[in-house]
């Protein structure tokens, strides 16, 4: 009996432990924090044998095949070892696509695949039987054992990727490629990039490749680089024969001389990025053959994501807004973009080597008051101190509201889109989402 052994034992461990014991494994969980409460009872539940607070490498390094949670480093000393005893390590995602025979479409980038994610899996939902999982939901994993949907729509992050071998989706998506998560990757852009990439790796010239058209690091690296999948790129600035683009605000995508034509003008979501988000989930549901209809009527019915732009209320005349998954400073360009009111803008968190210049125009132009909420504020203060004439710091985010509360005026906007990682003051972003949105209803 094959021996595998999880490293991590949160929502993809556990998935791929209920996976593995299916499919004849002798599984072993070990994590090195605490495990949920919730996962341990269905460990026990299901006569898995697991492990917290430790790893015993004598119970690890026995292991035919080791499946690492994507917030474990290749660092990690032990990770290391494994490696160096040729033990091979692979990711959930990996590990789970080797049991389904689904279509599988993968979305990856820097910025928008959540919610493009989300909104692929809402157009064909209505058509199709289809999962949505990855680094969102449950586990693939876990659906593969417990649904196996023909089709499954997953959005995947580098560290996902770092671990594939054979993995290969039908259809993968690049939204787009800016620098984030350098800490993992040397602090070379480079490396980050070839990570997303290896989403197409396995493909072939039956599968397909959607992208950013308008990304110049995409375009680079295509020049550069042979990859084998069918090209879709989509632009709002170019005319695109295959693929898609914009022209009077309608959408227009072609796929071998099939062209169809969707509106923008009543789109759900607002801002340029979510028309880019619109244009790759539906050439992916126009490659699938959904009706054009079904696809229009999605588009404009999408509730969108929580903690992205997500409107939370509107209290004497100021509108309040939550992006608190805004963790890199190219999504904050996003939301900061969209602004269309004088914005009091909360921000900061644990910085990643962050470059706060192209944020610069915006704030000039839109941004009347800054409210740094982290531990570390310094950065900030250098960065916008002489940009805006009032800054002020807090790490409370309770107090963070009530400032802005006090600094705005009826028609303005307050915008948590903090840029930055947010485990210095919070357990992740929707914990500080969370606390935002309960903060303004204490108002």
């Amino acid at each position: 009996m094959e021996r595998l052994v999880i490293l991590g034992g949160g929502e993809s461990g556990v998935g791929t432990a209920l996976l593995g014991k299916n499919k004849g494994f002798e599984v072993f969980v070990s994590d090195k924090g605490t495990i949920k409460e919730k996962y341990k009872q269905v460990l026990i539940h299901n006569d898995i044998e697991w492990e917290e607070s430790n790893h015993t490498e004598s119970k690890i390094l026995n292991a035919d095949l080791i499946m690492k949670s994507p917030g474990i480093p290749d660092k990690a000393p032990l990770v290391k070892q494994i490696r160096a005893m040729g033990i091979p390590v692979v990711s959930e995602i990996e590990f789970a696509s080797n049991f389904t025979e689904a279509t599988i479409i993968g979305i990856t980038g820097s910025n928008g695949k959540t919610t493009t994610a989300t909104l692929t899996h809402h157009i064909l939902k209505q058509e199709l039987n289809v999962g949505l999982a990855g680094n969102i939901g449950d586990s693939f994993a876990k659906q593969i054992l417990e649904k196996d949907y023909e089709n499954y729509v997953l959005e995947i992050s580098s560290f996902q990727l770092d671990d594939i071998v054979d993995f290969k989706p039908h259809i993968a998506v690049i939204t787009n490629i800016t620098p984030d998560h350098l800490d993992r990757y040397d602090y070379k852009f480079e490396n980050y990039i070839a990570s997303k990439f290896r989403i197409t790796q396995n493909q072939t010239k039956k599968d397909y490749l959607i992208y950013d058209a308008d990304d110049e690091v995409i375009n680079e690296w295509l020049k550069n680089n042979s990859i084998h999948s069918t090209l879709l790129p989509f632009s709002l600035t170019k005319i695109i024969e295959n693929g898609a683009y914009l022209e009077n605000n309608n959408i227009k995508i072609t796929i071998d001389n099939n062209q169809i034509i969707m509106p923008t003008t009543n789109l759900a979501l607002e801002g340029k990025h979510n028309i880019k988000n619109a244009m790759a989930a539906s050439t992916v549901a126009h490659l699938l053959n959904i009706r054009k209809q079904t696809i229009r009527e999605s588009l404009e019915n999408f509730q969108g994501v929580e903690h992205r732009l997500e409107h939370v209320l509107k209290i004497n005349k100021v509108q309040y807004i939550n992006d608190s998954k805004a963790t890199n400073v190219n999504a904050t360009y996003y939301a900061l973009e969209s602004m269309e009111t004088p914005t009091v803008w909360i921000v900061g968190g644990q910085d990643k080597g962050n470059n706060y210049e192209e944020l610069f125009s915006f704030v000039n132009e839109k941004v009347k008051a800054i409210i740094c909420l982290g531990v570390d504020n310094e950065k900030l203060l250098n960065t916008f101190g002489n940009i805006v004439d009032i800054i002020v710091e807090t790490q409370f985010m309770s107090e963070a509201v009530k400032i802005a509360y006090k600094i705005a005026e009826s028609g303005d906007t307050v915008l948590l889109s903090p840029a930055c990682a947010s485990f210095d003051l919070f357990e992740n972003y929707e914990d500080r989402g969370r606390q935002f949105k309960a903060a303004v209803r204490n108002l």
